[in-house]
């Protein structure tokens, strides 16, 4: 079977497991290297179903621990006829528990089962129709509800071609005979395509008939049940310790800050460090936000020197964020050490910050970037790390932030990196630079939001370029810096695409940064997804 690279996952260590699916109901999903499997889990708890994400060669009995509703073998980009190609434990058919095979999963499940998978005469790749059998939708069944005729998003080049008779095939397409099976005696199902992504439009009607039909579940897991499952835990963790969070003011953050002054109150303080990489009025925004909101200890501390200090110079993005990652525990450090009893210290780390940085995984992963708030925290810091956002994409902290009530304005507010305008700012930092790329940055949001495109897009903002351009303003010659502007929409920032701003938009946000920034006299839009580029310029 051939797909597209697999994305990097970082499978929750066991420990984290069984605190999580404690006391729910829920669907591992077994990682076999898919760009979607990230998703796949996401589409679970859609449906109401916790669903986290395990190496794909774990343990049968550590499964069985969990208590699984359902389990779900995902794609991946290997052939399972190859010499090393990720197997599971053939065992996991012997838990009498409902088991949906995607893409691979489907081949590796149906091998394990007797089935021959062999590579295809023709390989089918985006949109395909499927038939489904007369009789796979009577009610209760996979394809329950579906129409006869649909379009499911295909990926492979291996196909499941020679079936025992112990399997019935359920659907078919022009060119794959098997496109979806059963096993008549063991609860195991196959599709070949795709139905987590939204180009299989039936796609989650056939999760959902899994999850709520085969596998039983009452498909009543909300956000609220993560809270209080999360509250709990930082509760019992804690004891009667104190906790240190890392108020930056973004989502994630603010989520976070939120969620332990629910769970341990006054044994909270909260410190806002203002490095001088902020974007306009961020600092005073910050307090005035959660100083209103939060009866909870707010410190705020003023390193932008020393921030900028240590950056004078530097034009590696890597070395930015390793030098702002420093100083950054060297400020918490010192800015902690007057709190008695302080033995924590709570990140807004999600899964995607772990994805990218290559941390905790099962498996090689690229380091693509370095996060200050992922791993590398020193053993002298005297802090044990809380993260309790770290298996949830944004979107799902959003809506633990509505769950939580915080302000509209706050729960979608776009993100802002760690680092911040140090890497929005290309090669070296100055205070110059600094000032004029605040005030194209924030001509850029005004016009955003002006325009009612703030909630449609997922992110964005300007970089400075480490380049002048010629030009002309009235009569005169100029050579000044150009003002890139990113703008992206994405649901779990795994993958974006660049957001369609109207022409007209684009232009008024020009010609206001190009009037109104002095030393800016051209603009430039990116039109990049990701991949192969990455969200932030740096």
């Amino acid at each position: 079977m051939t797909q597209a690279p697999p994305t990097a996952t970082a499978p929750q260590p066991l420990d984290d497991l069984a605190a999580q699916v404690a006391g729910n109901e829920v669907v591992p999903v077994l990682d076999f290297g898919s760009q979607y499997v990230q998703l796949i889990a996401r589409r679970v708890r859609e449906c109401g179903v916790f669903s986290v994400l395990v190496r794909h060669d774990i343990p049968v009995d550590e499964l069985a621990a969990m208590k699984p509703k359902g389990i779900i073998l995902s794609g991946g980009p290997a052939s399972v006829y190859e010499q090393g190609a990720p197997r599971c434990d053939p065992r996991l058919f012997e838990l009498g528990v409902p088991v949906l095979g995607i893409c691979y999963g489907m081949q590796i499940g149906c091998e394990l089962l007797g089935a021959k998978v062999k590579n295809a005469h023709a390989r089918e790749y985006g949109g395909t129709s499927l038939r489904i059998t007369p009789g796979s939708q009577s009610p209760g069944s996979l394809l329950s509800s579906l129409p006869e005729k649909t379009t499911v998003w295909m990926s492979h080049g291996d196909q499941v071609q020679e079936l025992p008779p112990a399997f019935i095939p359920l659907a078919a397409t022009n060119t794959c005979p098997v496109a979806a099976v059963k096993h008549k005696d063991k609860p195991f199902y196959g599709v070949q395509f795709h139905p987590e992504v939204t180009h299989t439009p039936h796609g989650v009607e056939i999760l959902r008939n899994f999850l709520l039909n085969i596998c039983a579940c009452e498909g009543s897991w909300q956000m609220a049940h993560f809270l209080e499952t999360q509250v709990q835990q930082i509760r019992q963790r804690v004891g009667n310790s104190r906790v240190v969070c890392g108020l930056s003011g973004g989502v994630d953050s603010s989520v976070v800050a939120a969620m332990l002054a629910k769970a341990i109150g006054k044994q909270l303080t909260c410190i806002f460090v203002d490095n001088g990489l902020l974007r306009k009025n961020e600092r005073e925004l910050v307090e005035t936000t959660f100083r209103g909101h939060f009866d909870i200890d707010l410190r705020v501390i003023d390193a932008s020197k020393e921030f900028l200090g240590d950056l004078a110079g530097i034009d590696d993005p890597q070395e930015k964020r390793k030098r702002i990652g420093h100083r950054f525990i060297e400020v918490f450090k010192h800015a902690s050490s007057d709190i008695p009893n302080a033995h924590y210290l709570a990140q807004g780390t999600l899964y995607p910050d772990v994805i990218e940085s290559g941390h905790g995984y099962s498996g090689a992963a690229a380091n693509i970037k370095l996060h200050h708030n992922v791993g590398g925290l020193p053993a002298e810091l005297g802090f044990e790390l809380i993260e309790p956002l770290r298996s949830l994409f944004k979107d799902e902290v959003r809506k633990l932030g509505q769950v939580l009530g915080l302000p509209e304005q706050l729960v979608w507010r776009h993100p802002f990196p760690g680092p911040g305008l140090a890497v929005r700012v290309l090669g070296p930092i100055t205070r110059e630079k600094l000032d004029l790329l605040r005030d194209a940055d924030e001509i850029l949001l005004e016009e955003i939001v002006a325009n009612s495109l703030y909630r449609k897009t997922s992110q964005v903002f300007a970089v400075l370029l480490p380049v002048k351009a010629v030009g002309v303003m009235g009569d005169g010659r100029t050579y000044e810096s150009v003002i890139a502007v990113r703008a992206v929409e994405t649901q779990d920032f795994m993958t974006a695409d660049w957001a369609r701003i109207p022409y007209d938009v684009l232009a008024t946000i020009s010609n206001r940064i190009i009037n109104e920034v002095r030393g800016v006299n051209r603009v430039v839009y990116d039109i990049s997804s990701k991949p192969p580029a990455t969200i932030e310029w740096e």
